[in-house]
């Protein structure tokens, strides 16, 4: 729980097929989704999921849909340069608290 979020955790952990069904089961329950990506957010699996949830669920949203993705850089190879790249749990928190916006 984070600061009075309940929130559910999926882990995609195969790709293709992508689980549509487990993606839009959360959403109908939860009424929002922050995807979280490695990759760039441009033309990125965070931007197809969110297409997806977009076409199956977009009446059970809540909020705009969030994507937490890499800063669109080449990827460093300086250790705190690659961390800087990559999402990190601050800006996770962030986006979600954002999704609840003044409720806190």
């Amino acid at each position: 729980m984070l600061a009075g979020i309940d929130c559910e955790v999926i882990d995609l952990r195969v790709l293709r097929p992508l689980d549509d069904d487990t993606i839009l089961e959360s959403v109908h329950k939860t009424h929002r989704l922050v995807v979280i990506d490695e990759a760039w957010r441009s033309g990125s699996l965070a931007a197809e999921v969110t297409a997806r949830v977009v076409e199956g669920a977009f009446y059970d949203l809540d909020a705009p849909v969030a994507r937490v993705c890499s800063a669109e850089v080449p990827v460093p190879y300086a250790k705190h340069l690659e961390q800087a790249a990559l999402p990190q749990v601050p800006k996770i928190v962030a986006a979600v608290q954002n999704l609840f916006g003044d409720r806190q």
